[in-house]
């Protein structure tokens, strides 16, 4: 589930939650689901985290635990363990270069590969969300150098296509990245909207008042579809 962006804290997703909690409560059978919280982007920022758990422990019923990648270096069993505990891992948002070099240092991709083969549900939102694509539309490079701007880079390739997240904030942008690099199969997602795929598939729109668009290129013009 890949979601544009928005404010946990705030509770903008809720709809989106409401329906990832859901999920979860299956995977887990009669067990309390356990949901797994990845703040790698955010570098193990703990206010995320409390965040995260306060919509899904106090709204939700569902445990709460957090994975450390940044400042407290967890062993390869520990984190092994806290991925076979998860009925759904939570990838929050932040600096999306950052979170794919920490990951690739620690092999957590193969581990969220794992689980996802396992049937636990991926939530990534923003950066986390946009990672799993063929080519993502980041601001990343602005931490490195200060520049406000934003670049296309290659993503993990797990979803077909390039992604763009906030896309209410971005849209100027990326119409004009997706014109000028001949992009054929894009998804743009505002905050407060997701889209399910299942299996590499798209599934489904979910929405907490933000729209997904399907992003295409005919006669050398833009064709945009509200999903």
């Amino acid at each position: 589930i890949t979601i544009g962006g928005g404010s946990i804290k705030e509770k903008s997703t809720l709809k989106i939650d409401e329906y990832i909690a859901s999920l979860a409560k299956e995977h887990s059978g009669e067990k309390r689901a356990y949901g797994l919280f990845v703040g790698t982007a955010s570098h193990d920022f703990m206010p995320y985290f409390n965040s995260f758990r306060k919509i899904y422990t106090s709204v939700f019923d569902i445990k709460a635990d957090c994975l450390l990648t940044v400042f407290t270096e967890s062993s390869d069993e520990k984190i092994d363990e806290k991925f076979s505990k998860a009925d759904f891992i939570y990838i929050g948002g932040g600096d999306t270069l950052f979170m794919l070099d920490k990951w690739k240092e620690r092999g957590i991709v193969d581990k969220i590969k794992k689980a996802y083969e396992n049937g636990v549900t991926i939530v990534g939102v923003s950066a986390g969300a946009v990672c799993w694509f063929n080519q993502m539309f980041t601001d990343s490079q602005s931490y490195n150098n200060g520049e406000e701007k934003y670049y296309l880079y290659s993503g993990l390739g797990l979803l077909d296509g390039t992604a763009c997240p906030h896309y209410n904030l971005r849209r100027d942008d990326f119409d004009k990245a997706v014109l000028e690099n001949n992009i054929q199969n894009a998804y743009a997602l505002e905050d407060d909207s997701a889209i399910e795929f299942i299996d590499g598939k798209f599934s489904q729109v979910l929405s907490s008042g933000g729209n997904a668009y399907k992003i295409s290129l005919k006669n050398g013009e833009i064709v945009k579809e509200i999903l």
